[in-house]
């Protein structure tokens, strides 16, 4: 991490920006763009790249001192901002704190279980702790947050990190969520000792009192290269659940599932105000991809989206093959951070670093949900019904498409 974070680029008036896709890297790029453009090019490129929130720019929020001085000794980031609605006669602002953390494991894949679990928690203690003293009320963590991302080597060892959904990891969170009445969601490797000791990938959704309101199951399962994970799990079981918490109605878009535009859809339907897209995901892969999906699912669906990406490169003890031609290696290759929220109206954050550990905290007002639900009428103007007729046809046996061919094209 500490060559990656030292990579830099000297602009034209000596400043040197951060090369690591964080926040002060883009605030130093914008500041150079400012500078060199025409004021009214500079706030066109502006637009496009993070949007307007309300017709204007994301404002920060200033948080207390004490954070700033954990985040520090703990040597991680800590950014915040606000997304406005406007103020409406008959409704007062729904407005709702919410956090999302991004970081490396802890100790070496080598290291023994146990100690890299324990230090896994310790590592994580500060930075809730900082959400926490930062007043927020919903804090999401990343996929599979306990472990290393081992699903790449298909060893069957790693299921030693399963749990059930009252394990230790959610014994751990319990007391912090209790602590400062924050809910926290919580995706783990979990065991099912019901179901014959069946192993998923699962979101555990913790209420502001300690209490464990649901679960929800990874609906899409990647078979792509090292992300052949159904070595492990299988697709979930729980449909799309939308849990009403303290502080609004979230749900929990696991990873791959935001390649699955109707996956999106199905938590909206549901009432989501806010999704988060709990991931782990490699920059040759995905990394295009990664700030337009959980943003136009934002749009298309009137809701809120946390995105969460994993940092650091995971090497594991013995090298594998991924079944596409390549040589045989030891680690997925980078998980490049870049964790953001974006909102219904087009806006989003700019993004954590791709290098390293972070927490970003967002105030959002969730009556902008309604509000461009009635600007835009997307849902009004759907046409389920058509989509329905589509979709039992195409499940049938005997589908044919819709395609009309051209009768000169036989000719």
């Amino acid at each position: 991490m500490g060559d990656a974070d030292a990579k830099k680029s000297e602009a034209a008036n000596g400043e040197e920006i951060p090369m690591d896709g964080s926040i002060q890297g883009f605030e130093s790029l914008h500041r150079l763009l400012e500078a060199s453009l025409k004021p009214e090019i500079f706030k066109e490129v502006s637009r496009l790249l993070i949007g307007l929130n309300c017709g204007r720019p994301l404002e920060r929020i200033a948080l207390p001192e004490s954070v700033g001085t954990l985040s520090s000794s703990h040597d991680f980031d800590i950014q915040a901002f606000q997304f406005h609605a406007e103020k409406e006669v008959m409704r007062q602002p729904q407005i709702v704190r919410v956090g999302l953390i991004q970081n490396s494991i802890a100790l070496l894949t080598t290291a023994p279980f146990p100690d890299q679990k324990k230090a896994i928690l310790q590592k994580l203690k500060p930075m809730i702790d900082a959400a926490g003293m930062s007043g927020v009320n919903i804090l999401c963590l990343q996929e599979a947050w306990m472990m290393p991302f081992a699903f790449c080597t298909r060893e069957k060892r790693w299921c030693e990190f399963a749990e059930t959904v009252d394990g230790e990891s959610t014994l751990f969170l319990q007391d912090l969520a209790r602590k400062y009445n924050m809910v926290i969601v919580s995706p783990i490797l979990e065991r099912d000792i019901n179901h014959g000791e069946t192993i998923w990938n699962t979101a555990v959704i913790i209420g502001n009192q300690g209490n464990i309101i649901g679960k929800h199951r990874k609906n899409h399962i990647p078979r792509v290269g090292d992300f052949n994970e159904s070595t492990y799990y299988m697709e979930g079981n729980t449909g799309h659940p939308v849990f009403e918490t303290a502080y609004g109605k979230i749900a929990v878009n696991i990873c791959y599932g935001r390649h699955h535009p109707l996956n999106w859809l199905a938590f909206g339907l549901n009432g989501a105000e806010i999704v988060f897209n709990p991931s782990a995901t490699v920059g040759e892969l995905s990394e295009p991809m990664w700030p337009i999906e959980a943003r136009n699912a934002a749009i298309a669906n009137s809701f809120f989206v946390g995105s969460i990406n994993r940092v650091g490169t995971e090497v594991f003890p013995n090298p594998f093959t991924s079944g596409d031609g390549k040589p045989q290696h030891a680690d997925f290759g980078h998980f490049y951070g870049s964790s953001h929220f974006s909102a219904p109206d087009a806006s989003c954050t700019p993004s954590l670093s791709h290098y390293r550990d972070g927490l970003l905290i967002s105030d959002m007002d969730l009556n902008l949900c309604r509000q461009i639900k009635d600007k835009w009428g997307f849902r009004m103007t759907a046409r389920y019904e058509l989509y329905a007729e589509t979709l039992s046809q195409y499940l049938k046996p005997d589908f044919t498409p819709q395609v009309i061919v051209d009768p000169l094209l036989k000719k």
